[in-house]
């Protein structure tokens, strides 16, 4: 890097952050020397994968396509628990080998760049297959998809570590969440406006999600990490596991973010709740798209810089925000008033702020708690934990969805009240 890009990059750095120092808390001087441009390398790569998961988003997109071609229902109701159960569960095994790399920041991109490969083959699933095979086909990309994001976010937090600042890692998320969704936005406007094709529209997202996945992986391998020694001798198993009992600080964050999965995991129970009292508007899939993007737009950065300060308390924060707009939608559908036009985009809107202050104050959190030495280890056994337990909520959503979707909501609005408590019982991390 010249000298006058060096000066671009540390004077954007200091615009992006608030701050006028280069003073550095953990990091060593190699490294405090990079951050500059590291942190803006962050931010780009990160701001592509992003953008990529909302152009992507199993929860949206991938149901609507794979309803598009005509796969079974059954099929459909998959990608959800596959997409974020595979994104976790194996990071148990995938650690080991991460934590014997002296740069890790070549897993991330590996990861980034099989995401993309991934996201190619469902295109070309969507333009030569229907029916059964082109949902089986899907499904199974969707676990590929999911296995490599596993390996990115094992790696991730260890690189943000060496390479970003304890007080500046919360605003590198929070931004580039700011950046994608403000991309998210303008794909759900075009959803809406009907001036594209959906299918063309749809095929073309996940296209360009491609695309952003590979380009972000080539952003992210040009990051500047030290070496440090490979940890040899620590193979794969369940002995990690122990770290849950051993360092109760990481056992009461694990309960906390196991509580606080129903931000996650609401979202179709107020659609859900919406379609039965008739507001067939909202289920559209651009209006969706949008609720979800606002409400990352203008809460990232927010969430990111409150998190520098205590993450700990942004995860109280957002499982009693989650609460309030849960319990919300419940009123408003007791009310009769939940086949407005406003009613439940606002109670989407609400969750999903509480949501993505979930996502960037846990990782925050997890990055400032863990051990310098150990972060790749913590994040493997909490992510594996959490990924168990996503699959344990799903079935006890499903039995509790019987009485109705109101029931579900009233249950996770409980469960969020207590994650903020138990949130509330943990120490500052740092």
């Amino acid at each position: 890097m010249s000298a006058s890009d060096a000066t671009l990059a540390t004077s954007l750095f200091h615009t992006l952050t608030g701050e006028d120092s280069d003073e550095t808390k953990e990091l060593s001087e190699q490294a405090s020397r990079a951050e500059p441009a590291n942190f803006l390398r962050h931010v780009a790569s990160l701001s592509m994968t992003k953008l990529a998961d909302g152009l992507i988003d199993p929860k949206l997109v991938l149901s609507w396509l794979m309803q598009a071609l005509g796969a079974p229902a059954a099929l459909v109701s998959w990608l959800v628990p596959i997409r974020e159960a595979g994104s976790l569960l194996p990071q148990l095994f995938t650690a080991p080998r991460i934590r014997r790399m002296a740069q890790r920041k070549w897993a991330w991109a590996a990861g980034s760049l099989f995401q993309g490969l991934a996201a190619a083959a469902m295109v070309a699933i969507a333009i030569t297959m229907q029916g059964m095979g082109a949902g089986l086909a899907i499904l199974a990309a969707l676990a590929v998809l999911a296995i490599a994001r596993s390996i990115s976010s094992v790696s991730y937090k260890d690189v943000l570590g060496k390479t970003v600042d304890r007080s500046r890692r919360g605003t590198t998320t929070g931004i580039a969440t700011s950046i994608s969704a403000a991309g998210v936005i303008l794909f759900a406007v075009i959803l809406i406006s009907g001036i594209v094709g959906r299918m063309s529209l749809v095929i073309g997202a996940i296209s360009l999600a491609a695309l952003l996945w590979i380009a972000a992986a080539v952003v992210f391998s040009t990051l500047r990490e030290e070496d440090q020694p490979g940890e040899e001798g620590k193979g794969v198993g369940w002995h990690e596991l122990a770290l849950l009992w051993q360092d109760r600080d990481l056992g009461k964050f694990v309960i906390a973010r196991t509580l606080l999965l129903p931000t996650a995991l609401a979202p179709p129970y107020i659609v859900l709740l919406a379609a039965q009292a008739g507001d067939n508007r909202f289920g559209e899939l651009g209006a969706l798209v949008l609720a979800s993007a606002l409400a990352s737009l203008v809460s990232s950065y927010i969430w990111g810089r409150l998190a520098d300060r205590s993450s700990r308390k942004v995860l109280i924060f957002t499982g009693l925000v989650a609460a309030v707009f849960l319990v919300l939608g419940i009123g408003l559908d007791q009310a009769g008033l939940m086949n407005t036009i406003w009613a439940a985009p606002v109670t989407l809107f609400g969750l999903m702020i509480g949501y993505q202050g979930v996502r960037l104050g846990r990782s925050t959190y997890l990055v400032d708690m863990a051990p310098k030495d150990n972060r790749a280890a913590y994040t493997a056994v909490s992510n594996t934990t959490v990924g168990v337990m996503l699959l344990g909520f799903g079935a006890v959503s499903s039995a509790v969805a019987m009485m109705g979707p109101e029931a579900v909501l009233i249950a996770y609005a409980v469960v969020c009240v207590i994650a903020s408590g138990v949130a509330f019982t943990m120490r500052e991390a740092g």
